[in-house]
């Protein structure tokens, strides 16, 4: 297992609601190889080159591999298909060129366009059956993720995974599960995020972590490592806090102050034999601190158990 970061550590998150301070991807790689990480992800696209000769270079010059990319889609809107297929044909091409013969290939990472759907954003990480989808909506929704999973395989040959997401459609472990069982498992496997699991299935403790790591382990293909702080996540749902306002309060913290049992994970994860990227994720914004000194406190506590 080798360990990664994205720019989600360095405040380059996809929302428009929480952002973190201006940082040129060159000094968020620098800083992201010289806290210990030897792969990242590319973040939303332009904030790093497009040009494949470009961003390969980049990445060479600090002998950094590309694991993936996250890829939004509205999927339970049929019209919003062939703009995500296109999105993320896209994205797929220049990982692809990214690609080593002897490396794993990098990920596409597929998900619902989180924090776009004013009560599943408001309820995140306390969201009520009665706030999914409906049995037609399930359906437009899997054959989306199907469609575009297909032709990013037909037209590059990459691996899709689904990542589960606070403030989206699919965030519990039902929502998950259903996800899972309408969709061709050949075609699409799953990014399990621990810190997004623990909040979205209303944990506070981490028990349900090696639940849902058990209960959908022949479906994990990418392996996210989010901790999620009980105390934020307590405040968040007695309060009635939306993401964007659990996430700017540091709901997911840095690795080790939260209730995710990361020795538990790591056990899991050698018991399966899992050989794939293990990717560090801290969504830090203004007030936070240092993201080069949270990456290297991140990286310190998975050298400490281990990884």
């Amino acid at each position: 297992m080798r360990i990664a970061n994205a720019p989600c550590s360095w405040g380059a998150l996809e929302f428009d609601d929480v952002k973190g301070e201006g940082i040129t991807y060159g000094r968020m790689l620098d800083e992201l190889r010289d806290t210990g990480y030897v792969g990242t992800e590319l973040g939303d696209w332009g904030f790093m080159p497009t040009v494949p000769a470009q961003l390969q270079l980049e990445l060479k010059r600090r002998n950094l591999s590309m694991v993936g990319a996250f890829v939004p889609v509205a999927l339970k809107d049929a019209r919003m298909h062939a703009v995500g297929e296109a999105e993320a044909l896209k994205v797929a091409r220049l990982l692809s060129a990214m690609a080593e013969e002897e490396d794993q290939s990098p990920f596409l990472i597929l998900a619902d366009a989180n924090g776009t759907e004013p009560e599943r954003t408001h309820n995140a990480g306390h969201v009520t059956n009665e706030m999914g989808l409906s049995a037609a909506q399930w359906t437009t929704f899997a054959r989306g993720a199907e469609r575009i999973a297909r032709r990013v395989r037909e037209e590059t040959g990459m691996p899709t995974a689904f990542h589960h997401h606070c403030a989206g459609y699919v965030e519990t472990p039902q929502e998950i599960e259903r996800l899972l069982d309408m969709t061709d498992p050949e075609l699409l496997g799953l990014v399990f995020d621990t810190g997004h699991y623990l909040y979205g299935s209303g944990d506070i403790d981490g028990q349900r972590v090696l639940e849902g790591l058990e209960r959908f382990g022949k479906r994990i293909q990418h392996v996210h490592f989010k901790d999620c702080h009980p105390l934020v996540a307590r405040q968040a749902r007695s309060e009635g806090w939306d993401y964007f306002t659990a996430v700017s309060n540091g709901v997911f913290c840095e690795l080790g102050q939260g209730s995710v049992p990361f020795e538990v994970v790591r056990d899991w994860l050698h018991g399966r034999g899992y050989d794939g990227w293990i990717v560090v994720e801290q969504d830090v914004l203004p007030g936070m601190g240092s993201p080069k000194e949270s990456a290297q406190r991140n990286r310190a506590y998975l050298k400490a158990i281990g990884l």
